[in-house]
């Protein structure tokens, strides 16, 4: 408990000097609501079921998509690596995508598949795909040969070195891919909600800052500001247990 505290306490510092700007009117409330404010506005939304059902289809879009980069993205970064015609293919079309801003891709998945919720899962995947790829690459790479060439000296098939061999290696770098990935989906869903949406954080967003709600709509940012939180410590647990071997 101590060191939670101690961990967190300049967000508890941060609280308290939101309130106490707020109240004192250091800045106008209408653009800094108090913190309490916020709070009352969140627990409305959630009785009445509108920050849950919003929310719903957020994480619903954001896991989906997050899912199949993490799928298809780990096993084109592994493949890349252990086959060079894969190689050839591909390392250029990841090297000219790579530092594209993902989000100039809403209106082409919003012109691909509409409004609904196809083109946020599509954006989401394809954003998130490079990074969970880059990473299987990169780790694939980095197998110690010395490994490599114990099994294949002592008769392993191809695909037994990749699974006993190259994917263990490629472990760390492909979880930390998949962590870059996980904070990406949270941003290119937000926006691409803000922009395309009928339903979503992103919609309650710039709906409810539209309308001038604005503790309602700073809710729903610490809304999805905690989640993203969260996510990234659960992943975190899980990457260290994941890793426990190499210890």
């Amino acid at each position: 408990m101590k060191h939670f505290f101690i961990r967190y306490f300049p967000l508890l510092l941060l609280a308290i000097a939101w309130e106490l700007i707020a109240r004192l009117e250091l800045v106008s409330t209408s653009a800094l609501p108090p913190l309490s404010d916020v709070i009352v506005a969140g627990v409305d939304m959630i009785k009445d079921g509108e920050l849950v059902s919003n929310g719903a289809a957020s994480m619903y879009r954001a896991g989906v998509g997050l899912a199949l980069a993490i799928l298809i993205g780990g096993i084109l970064g592994i493949a890349m690596a252990w086959w060079k015609p894969v190689n050839v293919l591909l390392v250029p079309l990841v090297e000219i995508f790579y530092p594209l801003p993902k989000s100039a891709l809403i209106p082409v998945t919003v012109i691909w598949l509409g409004f609904g919720d196809g083109s946020k899962i599509l954006l989401i995947f394809l954003g998130c795909m490079l990074p969970v790829t880059i990473g299987a690459f990169n780790g694939a790479r980095s197998s110690e040969q010395v490994l490599v060439w114990s099994a294949r000296s002592m008769g392993a098939s191809r695909l037994r070195m990749l699974w006993d061999v190259v994917l263990p290696s490629a472990m760390p770098e492909l979880l930390n891919g998949i962590r870059t990935a996980l904070a990406l989906s949270f941003i290119l869903l937000v926006s691409s909600e803000l922009i395309v949406a009928q339903k979503g954080f992103g919609y309650l967003i710039g709906s409810l800052g539209a309308n001038g709600t604005y503790d309602a709509m700073y809710a729903v940012v610490l809304t999805v500001a905690f989640l993203g939180f969260a996510a990234d410590r659960l992943y975190l647990n899980i990457t260290k247990r994941t890793l426990a071997w190499r210890d």
